[in-house]
């Protein structure tokens, strides 16, 4: 039987989705490998990093056209100043494109595209001028709450500055959540909020959960052990440019972690993670702290780290260093805001510490004795709650319903 050519789809995002274990392209490398199996994938997307530029032609080979622009993070930012003309958030700004927008307009025309999905609201600009099109934005988490975080923590004038990001942003999304016929967050806890904060878009909101690829993360596999043996591990993994886990290890390596090297001198606290920021590497300076830098493979440090720690003050949506660490059988002990989005049972699949006291003793508790039964059951839970597959599927109910 011959096989009918596939139907044309747009997909935008805002960093090219791979490789498929690091951080916010993990969940849009899903997605444009979910979508390429019914869909001919015509893909638009930045690139911020120069070394990202090694995986244009692995990316190219499961899509159609493509379009891979440039973007220098110092000349974005300038840019972006222009969104001060008006009530723009400089978010949208930072990534606005006529390149990207040239070949979105000539892409729809000549493939006669359809159906488009985009990756964040900063891509959603260049498909608004489309009613025409089937529109699904997955909006993953909501940037503007995250702004307004930031603002909480932040001192004048940065303050006023993300207040007025958080502000307009919202305003931009819940826009775009009107205009565009469904809009998807990473987790129902998200997308409740963002019906709370968008109640006239109430019935196009809905969620799909991150997955996590359990065959890779697998405490079966064997790796080479990257710490010294007499090390009791604490690793926290994670982008160490991203202000959220910055924050985190700070305050976790200043004001809890000197508690616990009191009980267990031999304990070390390991942050592994790329681009980790002056403020990050300073932290090495301090007795047991440790920083990589960026790593070739995330697993064996956590694999060979005694338990994981997600100690967040900042987060929306579902955090993968959870999912990514319960998986490889490790005893995670979060903060309520690193807890967010996620389905786990507290004491039984993962340790919950809302405060420097619990979290030190909890953290002492599994250096002391880890809890195997807790671990197992972490793994468990990710297997049957976070699979990659089951959950991409409201993506294609989301396409194929309206």
């Amino acid at each position: 039987m011959t096989q009918l050519p596939k139907q044309a789809l747009l997909l935008l995002v805002h960093r090219i989705p791979f490789p498929p274990n690091k951080g916010d392209k993990i969940r849009s490398y899903h997605l444009l490998r979910h979508l390429a199996k019914d869909y001919q994938v015509h893909l638009g997307c930045f690139i911020d990093d120069a070394n990202d530029a090694q995986y244009i032609e692995t990316v190219r080979q499961w899509c159609g056209d493509t379009h891979f622009a440039s973007l220098n993070p110092m000349t974005a930012k300038i840019a972006s100043l222009t969104a001060f003309l008006g009530k723009r958030p400089l978010s949208l700004d930072y990534y606005r494109s006529a390149a990207m927008q040239d070949w979105v307009n000539v892409t729809v025309n000549q493939h006669r595209i359809k159906k488009a999905v985009v990756f964040s609201s900063v891509m959603a600009q260049f498909i608004e001028r489309m009613p025409d099109l089937t529109r699904v934005i997955d909006f993953v988490d909501i940037d503007s709450d995250k702004w307004r975080q930031y603002a909480d923590k932040k001192r004048f004038p940065m303050s006023w500055l993300y207040q007025r990001e958080a502000r307009c942003l919202l305003r931009y999304e819940r826009r775009i959540a009107h205009e565009c016929d469904a809009s998807l967050f990473v987790s129902e806890a998200e997308a409740g909020l963002f019906q709370q904060l968008a109640p006239e878009s109430m019935n196009k909101i809905g969620f799909f959960n991150n997955g996590v690829d359990t065959d890779y993360f697998s405490p079966g596999h064997t790796l080479d052990n990257p710490y010294q043996p007499q090390e009791l591990v604490i690793v926290f993994t994670g982008a160490m440019d991203y202000w959220p886990n910055i924050d985190a290890v700070t305050w976790f390596a200043q004001s809890i972690f000197p508690a616990i090297l009191s009980r267990h001198p031999e304990a070390v606290f390991c942050i592994v993670g790329s681009r980790p920021a002056e403020q990050v590497r300073a932290l090495a300076q301090l007795p047991g702290v440790q920083v990589t830098g960026s790593v070739p493979d995330v697993r064996p440090y956590l694999a060979h780290a005694r338990l994981a720690v997600a100690p967040l003050r900042i987060a929306r949506g579902i955090q993968n260093k959870v999912l990514e660490a319960m998986a490889m059988a490790k005893t995670v002990v979060v903060s309520p805001q690193a807890l967010e989005g996620i389905d786990a049972a507290i004491a039984k699949e993962l340790i919950l510490a809302d405060d420097e006291n619990a979290f030190a003793n909890a953290v002492c508790i599994a250096l002391d004795k880890p809890d195997i039964a807790l671990e197992k059951a972490a793994r468990l839970r990710v297997i049957a709650r976070y699979n990659w597959d089951a959950n991409l599927q409201k993506v294609d109910t989301a396409l194929e319903s309206i």
